[in-house]
């Protein structure tokens, strides 16, 4: 069976393991300690992993499952975790048994491994399949449901998923900014100079939520407008204005290298777990990104990078209700100049145009918005510099 590194697996309707380890004559399972009887999983919450040292999705995930396992051995859940290895031999089937996981494992078997995968139609390494009666529903993608929300995955029902679903979907519009941004553990956000800053500070600000990594080059970029657009509304709104990094940098010493380059302020680096969080809570795919939570601590804006990137600190307060108020200005503008206009300098004709950034051809400067432009030419002036032709 053609085998590939994915995070799929399809779920039985039933569960006869014991069945399945009796037919291979399998009376025992394996610990780090010796041989364990079949007997001291009963009662327990299975779940078995297929995985393999080849494997680097594998790898990169068994940290994670580790973690929460030993997790939820603190807590006093009753789970055990069973290691179906997919390693080529025995020598690698311990290497990577001994070396990264401290649960159990059945021996190793290429007859019980094809059987317990055609059993339980994995598809796809690694795989953990949580053995549940018919009547509990499991979540679909199990391995994902653990990178999204780890401990707090368990026990991996749909039930579960929902319920962690709808926690996130409070959190991303409840308005309480506090149980978005701080826990039991954590009551600050940290400034470039390492100074914490309460969270409960920041009620009634409006606050953007950026974020990045210093090893992004559009990241970097955007920062440099965004810098300009916080200074100017430092002083417009009299500190109402507020930037929290939430970054995604490789490790502490990018993110080191970022805060020193920003005004702002930032989730602390070593707080991975609200910094993946927010990523979730928000759908942050690409990077940058930057969210807007308005002064009654409700998400007013999930793609404020494109606002700002148009209409700079005019964006303010970045909400819907202000891109109409910015559109309905640029149309009033666009209203008071002539359609087309003829510039001495250039044999063509220039036409009245949109554009969201170009450089003028006149007086070489940047410009956006409206612009006379050539058809046939790469040729633009801005309204302003035509006005000024004309004056003179």
């Amino acid at each position: 069976m053609a085998v590939t590194a994915d995070y799929q697996v399809q779920f039985p309707e039933n569960d006869d393991i014991y069945s399945i380890l009796a037919a291979e004559g399998i009376e025992f399972l394996l610990s780090h300690s010796g041989e364990v009887p079949l007997e001291y999983i009963h009662g327990k919450t299975i779940c078995l992993f297929f995985s393999a040292n080849w494997c680097r999705p594998c790898k990169d995930f068994t940290p994670e499952l580790v973690k929460l396992y030993e997790s939820l051995q603190k807590r006093g859940e009753e789970l055990e975790i069973i290691f179906v290895s997919f390693d080529h031999d025995m020598t690698l089937f311990y290497e990577h048994f001994w070396s990264s996981m401290p649960w159990l494992a059945v021996p190793f078997s290429l007859s019980l491994r094809n059987k317990l995968t055609d059993k339980y139609r994995v598809a796809h390494i690694p795989s953990l399949v949580p053995l549940y009666p018919d009547e509990i529903s499991v979540a679909e993608d199990v391995i994902g449901l653990i990178e999204d929300y780890g401990p707090e995955a368990f026990p991996f029902t749909k039930k579960r998923k929902e319920e962690l679903k709808a926690i996130d979907d409070a959190k991303r519009v409840g308005g309480q900014l506090e149980k978005l941004l701080a826990h039991e553990s954590r009551n600050y956000i940290v400034s470039r100079n390492g100074s914490k800053v309460l969270v409960s500070e920041l009620v009634g600000k409006t606050i953007g939520l950026y974020f990045g990594a210093h090893w992004c080059p559009p990241f970097r970029s955007f920062t440099s407008q965004l810098i300009d657009v916080y200074n100017e509304l430092a002083t417009s709104t009299k500190g109402s204005f507020e930037v929290i990094l939430v970054s995604t940098d490789r490790d502490s010493r990018e993110f080191n290298i970022n805060m020193t380059n920003m005004p702002w302020l930032a989730i602390p680096y070593e707080d991975r777990r609200t910094r993946h969080d927010l990523c979730r809570i928000f759908n942050v795919k690409l990077i940058p990104a930057l969210v807007i939570i308005g002064p009654e601590g409700k998400t007013v804006n999930t793609n404020a990078r494109e606002m700002v990137s148009l209409y700079g600190s005019r964006s303010y307060p970045f909400t819907e209700s202000r891109i109409v108020e910015l559109e309905a200005c640029l149309k009033k503008e666009g209203d008071s100049f002539p359609r087309k206009v003829k510039d001495e300098k250039h044999e063509h004709e220039l036409k009245l145009d949109m554009a969201k950034g170009y450089v003028c051809d006149y007086c070489k400067k940047q410009g956006k918005f409206w612009a006379f432009s050539c058809d046939a030419c790469d040729y633009d002036l801005h309204p302003t510099c035509v006005e000024e032709q004309e004056a003179s």
